[in-house]
């Protein structure tokens, strides 16, 4: 048990490690100072203030060192929630926006309840009825997952941290409390329960056309962590205290109060930027016509490329200069690019005016669009840069700045790095080949020569339709 100075001073050494911790990752990252006021400050002023010159490590890091708070947090408070009288499931109030403040609030002020009314120690049953048990928690949990899913993706259109946090963490210690109540089950049988409430869960989704396969893919290692931790708390209440049925029933009723007092656009205000590089034995000026547009890339053959991510084809340009009109099709669609900074041989700067999906969903279904697939992952701006290097070499740069509407934002950045890394060297790696064949073939050596030769070689594509892919600039 926690009484509640212990509580205190616990929680506050905490708070200082977290903010010492917060502090100094920020500080190596961007050379500036966190201060306790900026964790009130709102989300555009911290975007327009830090993250803009934040590395793409930043943020990532900054989730996983606050995880193993968030769990000795919730347990502390637990153990504090019981010595108050109160029932342990109180201690999922930590977990709450805005409502964690007026639950740490009140376990701070609230006295050791007398032992009498701290409820009666759980007495454990034989094991040989614990099948109808299992079974139970895992259609109940199923079914809260599966409605909480509904509720924030189909009608809030919110994919945030309620959803893949506190939604399988609640799930997780409900079904791990319903199997554990009165029974010796070991944490491999709680971890099976789990594991099975999330796969019938994923594959209803999936029947119900909610999803597609490889968002659940990519969520899963986020599901399994976080409804784990449930699992251990919910175990940990079943074996030490004889709660009955009710407070796990209620939790459950919580689940759509965490979705709803979800801050509002606590996401999609950070811009990220991915940034690839190659080195290309040629100098600039036969490298820049083919970063302007390029002929139809081979298609691949990847299994990632197979079952629906998205990757480039072909891109085409109207124009030249400032203004010119960039189209770059990729296996879902077309990105149309306005450019912004024409200085040919050195640097293509483009703003995305339109985009189409990421991916294409892995469904039974033919025509699954779940609402994440529509500007949840927005392209915002892209450049290439060319380096001039010595031996005539050049090193070809590029960067792409998207925004995410999907959170915890350090966790899917993960995967939207590496998917956009990943079309970066497909690009790149084309357009080597293609400036190694001109080299081969003995081709145009100026930019005004590569451009005229590539416009009479692919006239029905439109590669460049404009007089001059030169230093002409609008």
């Amino acid at each position: 048990m926690v009484d509640r100075r212990t509580y205190f001073r616990r929680g506050l050494a905490l708070v200082v490690l977290k903010y010492a911790g917060d502090a100094a990752l920020v500080a190596i990252a961007i050379r500036r100072w966190w201060t306790p006021a900026h964790y009130l400050d709102s989300i555009y002023l911290l975007y327009s203030t830090f993250w803009t010159q934040a590395p793409a490590w930043l943020l990532p890091v900054l989730m996983l060192w606050t995880l193993p708070f968030l769990w000795i947090g919730i347990r502390m408070t637990m153990e504090r929630a019981e010595d108050a009288g109160l029932s342990p499931w109180f201690a999922l109030g930590f977990l709450l926006p805005y409502a964690n403040y007026l639950v740490m609030l009140t376990l701070c002020v609230l006295p050791s309840a007398p032992r009498d009314v701290r409820g009666e120690p759980s007495v454990p049953r034989p094991t040989g009825d614990r099948l109808p048990n299992a079974l139970l928690a895992i259609v109940i949990s199923t079914i809260a997952g599966v409605l909480m899913i509904a509720i924030s993706v189909q009608w809030l259109k919110q994919y945030g941290v309620g959803l893949f946090f506190f939604v399988p963490f609640a799930i997780g210690a409900v079904g791990s409390y319903i199997v554990n109540r009165g029974r010796n089950a070991t944490m491999g049988q709680t971890a099976q329960v789990t594991f099975a409430t999330l796969f019938l869960g994923s594959i209803v989704a999936v029947a119900l056309a909610r999803e597609g396969l490889i968002c659940i893919i990519m969520a899963m290692p986020l599901l399994i962590s976080v409804a784990l931790l449930g699992a251990a708390f919910g175990r940990s209440i079943a074996r030490n205290r004889d709660q009955g049925p009710l407070p796990a029933v209620i939790t459950l009723m919580v689940l759509p109060v965490a979705i709803l007092l979800e801050p509002a656009h606590a996401t999609g205000r950070m811009r990220h930027e991915v940034r690839s590089a190659m080195v290309i034995d040629a100098p600039a000026d036969r490298i820049w016509p083919h970063v302007v547009a390029f002929r139809p890339i081979a298609e691949p053959t990847d299994l990632l490329s197979r079952a629906g991510i998205a990757y480039p084809r072909y891109v085409r340009i109207e124009g030249a200069g400032v203004g010119a009109m960039r189209y770059c099709v990729f296996s879902t669609g077309t990105f149309v690019e306005t450019v912004t900074v024409w200085e040919p041989g050195r640097r293509l700067t483009f703003d995305v005016t339109a985009a189409p999906p990421p991916l294409r969903e892995l469904s039974p279904y033919r025509d699954v669009h779940p609402p994440h697939l529509d500007g949840y992952l927005r392209s915002r701006r892209g450049e290439f840069r060319l380096v001039p290097l010595p031996g005539g070499r050049t090193r070809l740069e590029g960067s792409s700045w998207y925004e995410l509407e999907m959170a915890p934002e350090g966790y899917w950045q993960l995967f939207s790095d590496l998917l956009i890394h990943r079309i970066h060297r497909r690009v790149f790696d084309h357009i080597k080949r293609e400036v190694d064949a001109d080299a081969q073939a003995d081709g145009p050596r100026t930019i005004e020569e590569a451009a005229a030769a590539r416009l009479k070689a692919s006239p029905s594509v439109g590669w460049g339709r404009s007089a001059s892919l030169s230093g002409e600039r609008r």
